[in-house]
Protein backbone atom coordinates (compact mmCIF):
# COMPACT_ATOMS: atom_id res chain seq x y z
CA UNK A 1 0.00 0.00 0.00
CA UNK A 2 1.56 3.23 -1.02
CA UNK A 3 0.00 5.69 1.61
CA UNK A 4 3.30 8.24 1.35
CA UNK A 5 5.38 9.70 -1.54
CA UNK A 6 7.70 12.40 -1.81
CA UNK A 7 10.54 13.82 -4.50
CA UNK A 8 13.27 16.69 -4.76
CA UNK A 9 14.44 19.71 -6.34
CA UNK A 10 17.46 21.57 -6.54
CA UNK A 11 16.21 24.77 -4.07
CA UNK A 12 14.60 23.08 -1.88
CA UNK A 13 12.92 19.54 -1.03
CA UNK A 14 9.09 18.77 -1.90
CA UNK A 15 7.63 16.31 0.09
CA UNK A 16 4.11 14.65 -1.11
CA UNK A 17 1.87 13.42 1.91
CA UNK A 18 -1.08 12.32 2.62
CA UNK A 19 -4.31 13.90 4.44
CA UNK A 20 -7.54 14.70 5.42
CA UNK A 21 -7.96 17.81 6.99
CA UNK A 22 -11.08 20.26 7.87
CA UNK A 23 -9.82 23.58 8.99
CA UNK A 24 -11.80 26.21 10.38
CA UNK A 25 -11.04 29.70 10.91
CA UNK A 26 -12.34 31.93 13.61
CA UNK A 27 -13.30 35.69 12.85
CA UNK A 28 -14.73 37.81 9.69
CA UNK A 29 -13.40 40.63 7.59
CA UNK A 30 -15.52 44.11 8.40
CA UNK A 31 -16.62 46.14 5.36
CA UNK A 32 -14.55 48.52 4.11
CA UNK A 33 -16.76 51.90 5.16
CA UNK A 34 -14.78 55.46 6.21
CA UNK A 35 -14.05 56.19 9.72
CA UNK A 36 -16.81 57.55 11.81
CA UNK A 37 -16.29 61.10 13.20
CA UNK A 38 -14.64 61.92 16.14
CA UNK A 39 -17.17 61.74 19.55
CA UNK A 40 -17.31 63.06 22.79
CA UNK A 41 -20.80 62.82 25.08
CA UNK A 42 -22.93 60.77 26.95
CA UNK A 43 -26.24 58.49 26.73
CA UNK A 44 -28.64 57.71 29.11
CA UNK A 45 -30.24 54.57 27.76
CA UNK A 46 -33.44 53.41 29.65
CA UNK A 47 -32.96 49.50 31.02
CA UNK A 48 -35.41 46.43 31.81
CA UNK A 49 -33.55 43.46 32.77
CA UNK A 50 -36.84 42.01 34.00
CA UNK A 51 -37.86 38.71 31.77
CA UNK A 52 -40.49 38.84 30.00
CA UNK A 53 -43.91 36.74 31.82
CA UNK A 54 -44.25 33.36 29.97
CA UNK A 55 -47.07 32.53 32.11
CA UNK A 56 -49.99 35.36 30.80
CA UNK A 57 -52.39 34.84 28.45
CA UNK A 58 -51.20 36.83 24.71
CA UNK A 59 -53.10 39.83 24.30
CA UNK A 60 -55.96 39.98 21.66
CA UNK A 61 -54.70 42.95 20.55
CA UNK A 62 -51.26 44.78 20.56
CA UNK A 63 -52.35 47.79 20.12
CA UNK A 64 -51.51 49.73 23.59
CA UNK A 65 -48.08 47.99 23.48
CA UNK A 66 -47.71 49.59 19.46
CA UNK A 67 -49.09 53.33 21.21
CA UNK A 68 -46.58 52.90 23.43
CA UNK A 69 -43.44 52.04 21.14
CA UNK A 70 -44.32 53.92 18.17
CA UNK A 71 -43.25 57.16 19.36
CA UNK A 72 -39.71 55.75 19.70
CA UNK A 73 -39.88 54.88 16.22
CA UNK A 74 -38.43 57.68 13.35
CA UNK A 75 -38.43 57.73 9.31
CA UNK A 76 -34.67 58.25 8.45
CA UNK A 77 -34.32 59.90 5.00
CA UNK A 78 -30.46 60.39 3.30
CA UNK A 79 -29.39 62.32 0.29
CA UNK A 80 -26.23 61.35 -1.51
CA UNK A 81 -24.57 63.91 -3.78
CA UNK A 82 -21.76 61.68 -4.79
CA UNK A 83 -23.14 58.00 -5.21
CA UNK A 84 -20.12 55.98 -4.35
CA UNK A 85 -20.19 52.92 -6.39
CA UNK A 86 -17.97 49.37 -5.64
CA UNK A 87 -16.81 46.75 -7.46
CA UNK A 88 -17.73 43.32 -8.48
CA UNK A 89 -16.19 42.35 -11.52
CA UNK A 90 -15.46 43.40 -15.19
CA UNK A 91 -18.71 45.55 -16.07
CA UNK A 92 -20.73 45.09 -12.87
CA UNK A 93 -20.67 47.58 -10.43
CA UNK A 94 -23.14 48.07 -7.66
CA UNK A 95 -23.89 51.43 -5.27
CA UNK A 96 -23.68 49.49 -1.58
CA UNK A 97 -25.89 47.54 0.35
CA UNK A 98 -29.16 48.44 -1.48
CA UNK A 99 -28.21 47.33 -4.78
CA UNK A 100 -29.79 43.86 -5.30
CA UNK A 101 -26.99 42.39 -7.34
CA UNK A 102 -24.72 42.58 -3.66
CA UNK A 103 -26.96 39.56 -2.86
CA UNK A 104 -24.73 37.11 -5.78
CA UNK A 105 -21.90 37.24 -3.37
CA UNK A 106 -23.89 35.14 -1.06
CA UNK A 107 -25.27 32.19 -3.23
CA UNK A 108 -28.69 30.35 -2.91
CA UNK A 109 -28.93 32.20 0.52
CA UNK A 110 -28.93 34.90 -1.11
CA UNK A 111 -29.30 38.22 1.88
CA UNK A 112 -30.35 41.07 1.03
CA UNK A 113 -29.23 44.08 3.46
CA UNK A 114 -32.99 45.55 3.57
CA UNK A 115 -32.50 49.23 3.06
CA UNK A 116 -34.63 50.40 -0.30
CA UNK A 117 -33.34 50.54 -3.45
CA UNK A 118 -34.54 54.19 -4.33
CA UNK A 119 -34.86 56.86 -2.38
CA UNK A 120 -32.34 56.55 0.48
CA UNK A 121 -35.37 55.66 2.75
CA UNK A 122 -34.78 53.74 6.42
CA UNK A 123 -35.87 53.36 10.18
CA UNK A 124 -34.44 53.91 13.53
CA UNK A 125 -35.43 54.04 17.46
CA UNK A 126 -34.95 57.03 20.00
CA UNK A 127 -32.32 55.43 22.55
CA UNK A 128 -32.32 58.74 24.55
CA UNK A 129 -34.61 61.85 25.51
CA UNK A 130 -32.13 64.20 24.17
CA UNK A 131 -32.03 63.31 20.73
CA UNK A 132 -29.78 59.89 20.44
CA UNK A 133 -31.11 57.47 17.10
CA UNK A 134 -29.91 54.14 16.61
CA UNK A 135 -30.00 52.63 13.49
CA UNK A 136 -28.37 50.73 11.11
CA UNK A 137 -24.60 51.62 9.63
CA UNK A 138 -26.07 50.61 6.15
CA UNK A 139 -28.82 52.97 6.35
CA UNK A 140 -26.49 55.97 6.94
CA UNK A 141 -23.10 55.13 5.15
CA UNK A 142 -22.12 57.35 2.22
CA UNK A 143 -24.90 59.71 3.11
CA UNK A 144 -24.21 63.35 2.79
CA UNK A 145 -27.81 64.58 4.26
CA UNK A 146 -29.77 62.85 6.93
CA UNK A 147 -33.40 63.53 7.93
CA UNK A 148 -35.21 62.15 10.52
CA UNK A 149 -39.25 62.12 10.69
CA UNK A 150 -40.53 61.68 14.13
CA UNK A 151 -43.87 59.99 15.09
CA UNK A 152 -45.67 63.47 15.42
CA UNK A 153 -44.78 64.77 11.89
CA UNK A 154 -41.86 66.79 13.00
CA UNK A 155 -38.62 66.98 10.49
CA UNK A 156 -34.95 67.11 12.02
CA UNK A 157 -31.94 67.33 10.77
CA UNK A 158 -29.55 64.33 11.86
CA UNK A 159 -25.19 64.66 12.39
CA UNK A 160 -23.68 60.90 12.30
CA UNK A 161 -22.45 60.62 15.80
CA UNK A 162 -20.56 57.37 14.72
CA UNK A 163 -20.65 53.87 12.70
CA UNK A 164 -19.66 50.71 13.54
CA UNK A 165 -19.09 48.57 10.02
CA UNK A 166 -18.18 45.51 12.08
CA UNK A 167 -22.05 45.17 13.34
CA UNK A 168 -23.68 47.59 11.10
CA UNK A 169 -25.02 49.59 13.82
CA UNK A 170 -24.51 53.47 13.71
CA UNK A 171 -25.74 56.55 16.02
CA UNK A 172 -27.12 59.68 14.92
CA UNK A 173 -28.37 62.85 16.86
CA UNK A 174 -31.16 65.33 15.97
CA UNK A 175 -31.29 68.50 18.38
CA UNK A 176 -34.24 67.98 20.70
CA UNK A 177 -35.09 67.30 24.14
CA UNK A 178 -37.70 65.01 26.23
CA UNK A 179 -38.19 62.49 23.35
CA UNK A 180 -39.88 59.30 23.74
CA UNK A 181 -36.85 56.95 24.42
CA UNK A 182 -37.41 53.48 24.14
CA UNK A 183 -36.67 51.12 26.76
CA UNK A 184 -34.13 48.23 26.23
CA UNK A 185 -34.50 44.78 27.66
CA UNK A 186 -31.93 42.50 27.91
CA UNK A 187 -31.62 40.19 24.74
CA UNK A 188 -29.52 37.67 26.81
CA UNK A 189 -32.95 36.75 28.56
CA UNK A 190 -34.86 36.01 25.72
CA UNK A 191 -35.56 32.94 24.51
CA UNK A 192 -36.78 31.05 21.02
CA UNK A 193 -40.27 31.01 21.15
CA UNK A 194 -41.01 34.20 22.80
CA UNK A 195 -43.10 36.64 20.44
CA UNK A 196 -41.63 40.00 18.65
CA UNK A 197 -42.76 42.16 16.85
CA UNK A 198 -41.01 44.50 14.01
CA UNK A 199 -42.16 48.35 13.85
CA UNK A 200 -40.43 50.29 10.77
CA UNK A 201 -40.83 51.82 7.75
CA UNK A 202 -40.86 49.15 4.59
CA UNK A 203 -40.79 50.58 1.42
CA UNK A 204 -41.61 54.14 2.46
CA UNK A 205 -44.88 53.26 2.81
CA UNK A 206 -45.26 54.41 6.48
CA UNK A 207 -44.60 53.19 9.66
CA UNK A 208 -45.44 49.49 9.91
CA UNK A 209 -45.63 46.61 12.59
CA UNK A 210 -45.60 43.08 11.77
CA UNK A 211 -45.80 40.46 14.35
CA UNK A 212 -44.07 36.80 14.74
CA UNK A 213 -41.52 34.94 17.38
CA UNK A 214 -37.33 34.82 18.18
CA UNK A 215 -37.19 31.88 15.99
CA UNK A 216 -33.40 31.07 16.77
CA UNK A 217 -30.55 32.77 18.75
CA UNK A 218 -26.93 33.63 18.35
CA UNK A 219 -27.01 33.30 14.36
CA UNK A 220 -23.82 33.47 12.60
CA UNK A 221 -25.16 33.87 8.64
CA UNK A 222 -21.67 34.92 7.00
CA UNK A 223 -22.64 38.58 5.85
CA UNK A 224 -19.03 39.89 6.11
CA UNK A 225 -19.57 41.63 9.35
CA UNK A 226 -16.84 41.10 11.85
CA UNK A 227 -18.95 40.39 14.63
CA UNK A 228 -22.30 38.34 14.36
CA UNK A 229 -24.69 37.38 16.79
CA UNK A 230 -28.21 37.94 15.12
CA UNK A 231 -31.58 37.27 16.81
CA UNK A 232 -33.88 35.53 14.27
CA UNK A 233 -37.17 36.09 13.57
CA UNK A 234 -40.23 35.61 11.76
CA UNK A 235 -41.82 38.59 11.70
CA UNK A 236 -41.72 40.44 8.25
CA UNK A 237 -38.89 43.07 8.00
CA UNK A 238 -38.70 44.24 4.14
CA UNK A 239 -36.64 46.72 2.61
CA UNK A 240 -36.90 50.22 4.70
CA UNK A 241 -37.46 48.27 8.04
CA UNK A 242 -33.22 48.22 8.36
CA UNK A 243 -32.50 50.10 11.91
CA UNK A 244 -36.20 49.86 13.15
CA UNK A 245 -36.77 47.75 16.08
CA UNK A 246 -37.42 44.53 17.34
CA UNK A 247 -39.30 44.65 20.38
CA UNK A 248 -41.02 41.91 22.91
CA UNK A 249 -44.71 42.37 24.39
CA UNK A 250 -43.96 44.99 26.99
CA UNK A 251 -42.62 47.14 24.72
CA UNK A 252 -38.97 46.79 25.31
CA UNK A 253 -35.75 46.73 22.37
CA UNK A 254 -34.65 43.12 22.13
CA UNK A 255 -32.91 43.92 18.71
CA UNK A 256 -32.41 46.46 15.46
CA UNK A 257 -33.89 44.64 12.38
CA UNK A 258 -30.79 44.92 10.00
CA UNK A 259 -30.97 41.69 7.11
CA UNK A 260 -33.01 38.88 5.46
CA UNK A 261 -32.33 36.04 3.82
CA UNK A 262 -33.99 35.56 0.79
CA UNK A 263 -33.98 33.54 -2.12
CA UNK A 264 -36.64 36.05 -4.05
CA UNK A 265 -35.37 39.20 -2.48
CA UNK A 266 -38.37 39.95 -0.87
CA UNK A 267 -39.15 38.40 3.03
CA UNK A 268 -39.12 34.56 3.04
CA UNK A 269 -39.04 33.98 6.79
CA UNK A 270 -36.05 34.70 7.94
CA UNK A 271 -35.18 38.35 9.51
CA UNK A 272 -32.19 39.01 11.83
CA UNK A 273 -31.89 41.76 14.23
CA UNK A 274 -28.62 42.99 15.77
CA UNK A 275 -29.98 41.51 19.75
CA UNK A 276 -30.32 44.90 21.87
CA UNK A 277 -27.56 44.00 24.36
CA UNK A 278 -24.91 44.93 21.35
CA UNK A 279 -26.60 47.92 20.49
CA UNK A 280 -26.20 49.19 23.89
CA UNK A 281 -22.63 48.56 23.95
CA UNK A 282 -21.96 50.05 20.33
CA UNK A 283 -24.16 53.27 20.82
CA UNK A 284 -22.41 53.82 24.05
CA UNK A 285 -18.87 53.39 22.68
CA UNK A 286 -20.15 55.99 19.57
CA UNK A 287 -21.65 58.40 21.72
CA UNK A 288 -18.25 58.38 23.86
CA UNK A 289 -15.73 57.99 21.58
CA UNK A 290 -17.08 58.79 17.42
CA UNK A 291 -15.71 54.69 17.20
CA UNK A 292 -16.24 51.38 18.87
CA UNK A 293 -13.31 50.14 21.58
CA UNK A 294 -12.44 46.47 21.52
CA UNK A 295 -10.82 44.75 24.15
CA UNK A 296 -7.88 42.78 22.55
CA UNK A 297 -5.87 39.25 24.10
CA UNK A 298 -4.27 38.74 21.15
CA UNK A 299 -4.94 34.61 20.48
CA UNK A 300 -6.55 33.09 17.50
CA UNK A 301 -9.38 30.73 18.73
CA UNK A 302 -11.24 27.82 16.83
CA UNK A 303 -14.42 25.95 17.78
CA UNK A 304 -14.02 22.50 19.53
CA UNK A 305 -15.53 20.43 17.10
CA UNK A 306 -16.77 16.48 17.81
CA UNK A 307 -13.30 14.92 15.94
CA UNK A 308 -11.29 17.87 17.22
CA UNK A 309 -12.90 17.16 21.66
CA UNK A 310 -11.66 13.44 20.62
CA UNK A 311 -8.09 14.32 19.26
CA UNK A 312 -7.98 16.57 22.20
CA UNK A 313 -9.88 14.10 25.42
CA UNK A 314 -12.68 16.83 26.18
CA UNK A 315 -16.26 17.35 25.42
CA UNK A 316 -17.20 18.95 22.19
CA UNK A 317 -18.35 23.07 23.10
CA UNK A 318 -16.08 22.90 25.96
CA UNK A 319 -14.25 25.85 25.14
CA UNK A 320 -12.69 27.89 22.87
CA UNK A 321 -9.46 26.23 21.68
CA UNK A 322 -6.31 28.70 21.43
CA UNK A 323 -4.80 27.94 18.01
CA UNK A 324 -2.00 30.73 18.30
CA UNK A 325 -1.02 33.50 20.69
CA UNK A 326 0.54 36.35 19.22
CA UNK A 327 4.06 37.59 20.93
CA UNK A 328 3.68 40.36 23.04
CA UNK A 329 -0.04 40.34 23.46
CA UNK A 330 -1.53 40.31 27.07
CA UNK A 331 -2.71 36.59 26.06
CA UNK A 332 1.29 35.80 26.15
CA UNK A 333 1.89 37.97 29.55
CA UNK A 334 -0.88 36.14 31.22
CA UNK A 335 1.22 32.47 29.99
CA UNK A 336 -1.23 31.29 27.51
CA UNK A 337 -0.35 29.03 25.15
CA UNK A 338 -1.33 27.23 21.66
CA UNK A 339 -3.43 24.47 22.46
CA UNK A 340 -5.07 26.07 26.00
CA UNK A 341 -9.10 25.72 25.93
CA UNK A 342 -10.13 29.01 27.69
CA UNK A 343 -13.85 27.98 28.97
CA UNK A 344 -14.88 31.35 30.72
CA UNK A 345 -14.21 34.97 31.08
CA UNK A 346 -14.63 36.74 34.67
CA UNK A 347 -17.16 33.82 35.06
CA UNK A 348 -18.87 34.16 32.09
CA UNK A 349 -19.17 30.91 29.96
CA UNK A 350 -17.36 30.35 26.91
CA UNK A 351 -18.59 27.71 24.91
CA UNK A 352 -17.15 28.65 21.61
CA UNK A 353 -15.01 30.98 19.43
CA UNK A 354 -17.58 33.33 18.63
CA UNK A 355 -18.70 33.82 22.25
CA UNK A 356 -14.98 34.15 23.35
CA UNK A 357 -14.60 37.34 20.64
CA UNK A 358 -17.61 38.83 22.28
CA UNK A 359 -16.97 38.15 25.60
CA UNK A 360 -13.27 39.57 25.23
CA UNK A 361 -14.56 42.75 22.47
CA UNK A 362 -16.91 43.70 25.35
CA UNK A 363 -14.47 44.60 27.96
CA UNK A 364 -12.62 47.88 28.02
CA UNK A 365 -8.97 47.83 26.86
CA UNK A 366 -6.72 48.16 30.02
CA UNK A 367 -9.43 45.87 32.24
CA UNK A 368 -7.79 42.69 34.20
CA UNK A 369 -9.78 39.82 33.85
CA UNK A 370 -9.52 36.20 34.90
CA UNK A 371 -9.32 33.55 32.41
CA UNK A 372 -10.54 29.95 33.05
CA UNK A 373 -8.58 27.90 30.92
CA UNK A 374 -7.92 23.79 30.66
CA UNK A 375 -4.92 22.69 29.97
CA UNK A 376 -4.05 19.08 29.53
CA UNK A 377 -6.76 18.32 30.93
CA UNK A 378 -6.64 20.54 34.08
CA UNK A 379 -8.19 23.40 35.06
CA UNK A 380 -6.31 26.34 36.32
CA UNK A 381 -6.83 30.38 36.30
CA UNK A 382 -5.01 33.14 34.47
CA UNK A 383 -4.94 36.86 34.83
CA UNK A 384 -4.91 38.96 31.58
CA UNK A 385 -5.10 42.61 31.04
CA UNK A 386 -6.95 43.29 27.75
CA UNK A 387 -5.44 46.16 25.10
CA UNK A 388 -7.10 47.76 22.41
CA UNK A 389 -7.64 45.51 19.01
CA UNK A 390 -5.41 46.67 16.61
CA UNK A 391 -5.98 47.33 13.00
CA UNK A 392 -4.86 44.05 11.21
CA UNK A 393 -3.80 43.10 7.42
CA UNK A 394 -4.84 40.55 5.48
CA UNK A 395 -2.23 38.15 4.62
CA UNK A 396 -0.55 37.99 1.37
CA UNK A 397 -1.60 34.93 -1.23
CA UNK A 398 1.00 31.85 -2.23
CA UNK A 399 1.25 30.13 -5.31
CA UNK A 400 3.51 27.63 -6.08
CA UNK A 401 3.90 24.96 -8.62
CA UNK A 402 7.33 22.96 -7.14
CA UNK A 403 5.52 19.53 -6.62
CA UNK A 404 3.92 19.88 -10.03
CA UNK A 405 5.43 16.40 -11.91
CA UNK A 406 7.35 15.29 -8.72
CA UNK A 407 5.88 12.01 -7.61
CA UNK A 408 7.57 9.45 -6.11
CA UNK A 409 5.53 6.29 -4.57
CA UNK A 410 7.17 3.65 -2.33
CA UNK A 411 7.17 5.51 1.15
CA UNK A 412 4.68 4.52 4.36
CA UNK A 413 2.65 7.06 6.58
CA UNK A 414 -0.68 7.73 7.51
CA UNK A 415 -0.96 11.02 5.85
CA UNK A 416 -2.05 11.22 1.95
CA UNK A 417 -2.63 13.62 -0.68
CA UNK A 418 -0.85 16.57 0.04
CA UNK A 419 2.46 17.95 -1.70
CA UNK A 420 5.03 19.86 0.73
CA UNK A 421 8.07 22.03 0.45
CA UNK A 422 10.45 23.49 2.58
CA UNK A 423 9.59 27.19 3.68
CA UNK A 424 12.44 29.45 1.83
CA UNK A 425 13.32 33.05 1.68
CA UNK A 426 10.65 34.25 -1.42
CA UNK A 427 7.96 31.36 -0.37
CA UNK A 428 8.26 33.35 2.79
CA UNK A 429 8.12 36.96 1.06
CA UNK A 430 4.86 35.72 -1.07
CA UNK A 431 2.91 34.25 2.09
CA UNK A 432 3.48 37.89 4.22
CA UNK A 433 4.90 34.91 6.76
CA UNK A 434 6.00 36.03 10.06
CA UNK A 435 9.69 35.22 11.04
CA UNK A 436 8.39 32.75 13.96
CA UNK A 437 6.52 30.41 11.73
CA UNK A 438 8.38 27.31 10.82
CA UNK A 439 7.11 24.01 9.13
CA UNK A 440 6.27 22.99 5.84
CA UNK A 441 4.73 24.46 3.18
CA UNK A 442 1.75 23.01 1.17
CA UNK A 443 2.49 23.29 -2.18
CA UNK A 444 -0.31 20.61 -4.01
CA UNK A 445 -3.43 18.87 -2.93
CA UNK A 446 -4.93 15.86 -5.01
CA UNK A 447 -8.58 17.17 -5.80
CA UNK A 448 -9.37 13.85 -5.69
CA UNK A 449 -7.80 13.59 -1.50
CA UNK A 450 -9.59 13.69 1.38
CA UNK A 451 -7.87 16.84 1.82
CA UNK A 452 -9.49 18.62 -0.84
CA UNK A 453 -12.52 17.81 0.01
CA UNK A 454 -12.18 19.15 3.35
CA UNK A 455 -10.93 22.73 2.22
CA UNK A 456 -6.84 22.16 2.69
CA UNK A 457 -4.86 24.04 -0.23
CA UNK A 458 -1.55 25.67 -0.95
CA UNK A 459 -0.25 27.76 0.97
CA UNK A 460 -1.03 26.31 4.51
CA UNK A 461 1.90 25.54 6.74
CA UNK A 462 2.27 22.52 8.78
CA UNK A 463 3.43 23.29 12.61
CA UNK A 464 2.71 20.51 14.14
CA UNK A 465 1.94 16.31 14.10
CA UNK A 466 0.68 15.03 17.02
CA UNK A 467 1.84 18.40 19.11
CA UNK A 468 5.37 17.51 17.52
CA UNK A 469 6.90 20.52 16.18
CA UNK A 470 7.62 20.66 12.33
CA UNK A 471 10.55 22.52 11.51
CA UNK A 472 11.20 20.84 7.57
CA UNK A 473 9.22 18.77 4.73
CA UNK A 474 11.35 16.17 6.15
CA UNK A 475 10.38 16.46 9.50
CA UNK A 476 6.25 16.18 7.90
CA UNK A 477 7.43 12.93 6.53
CA UNK A 478 9.39 11.32 9.05
CA UNK A 479 6.00 12.78 11.45
CA UNK A 480 3.71 10.84 9.14
CA UNK A 481 5.42 7.32 9.14
CA UNK A 482 5.49 7.68 13.09
CA UNK A 483 2.17 8.37 13.43
CA UNK A 484 -0.38 5.54 15.33
CA UNK A 485 -4.08 4.79 13.91
CA UNK A 486 -6.06 6.40 11.13
CA UNK A 487 -6.80 9.76 13.14
CA UNK A 488 -3.92 12.91 13.60
CA UNK A 489 -3.88 15.95 15.27
CA UNK A 490 -2.28 18.68 13.22
CA UNK A 491 -1.63 22.28 13.73
CA UNK A 492 -1.46 24.76 10.71
CA UNK A 493 -0.85 28.24 9.84
CA UNK A 494 -3.70 28.92 7.46
CA UNK A 495 -5.25 32.07 5.71
CA UNK A 496 -3.23 33.70 8.14
CA UNK A 497 -4.40 32.18 11.15
CA UNK A 498 -3.21 29.17 13.26
CA UNK A 499 -5.77 26.23 13.49
CA UNK A 500 -6.09 22.68 14.90
CA UNK A 501 -7.09 20.04 12.73
CA UNK A 502 -8.15 16.55 12.69
CA UNK A 503 -7.12 14.24 10.26
CA UNK A 504 -9.72 11.21 10.33
CA UNK A 505 -8.75 8.94 7.43
CA UNK A 506 -11.04 6.62 8.59
CA UNK A 507 -13.19 6.41 5.81
CA UNK A 508 -10.15 6.09 2.89
CA UNK A 509 -9.15 3.15 4.54
CA UNK A 510 -9.09 0.30 2.54
CA UNK A 511 -11.77 -2.85 3.37
CA UNK A 512 -10.55 -5.45 4.61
Amino acid sequence: MNTLSHTSRSSSAARRIRLAALAFLVGGAGFAFAAAPAASGKIEIKRDAAVVDRTKSEPSSYSPMVKHVAPSVVKITTETRTRRVSRMGPGQEFPGFDNPMFRQFFGGRIPEMPAPPQGGLGSGVIISADGYIATNNHVIQGADRVTVTLDDGRELSAKVVGRDPQTDIAVIKVEATSLPAITFADSGKTEVGDRAIAIGNPFGIGETVTTGIISAKGRRPGLGLAYEDFIQTDAAINPGNSGGPLVDLDGRLIGINTAILSRSGGFQGVGLAVPSNLVAHVADSLVKRGKVVRGFLGVTAQDITPSLAEGLGVAPRAGALVADVQPGSPAEKAGLASGDIITAVDGQKVEDANRLTFAVGAIPPGTAVELQILRDGKASTLKATTAERPRTNRPGRFEDDSAEGLVHEGDEGVLTGVAVGDIDRDGRRAMNLPSRITGAVVTDVDPESAAARAGLRAGDVILEINRSPVASAEDAVRLSKEAEGRKTLLKLWSRGSTVFVVVDETEDAPAN
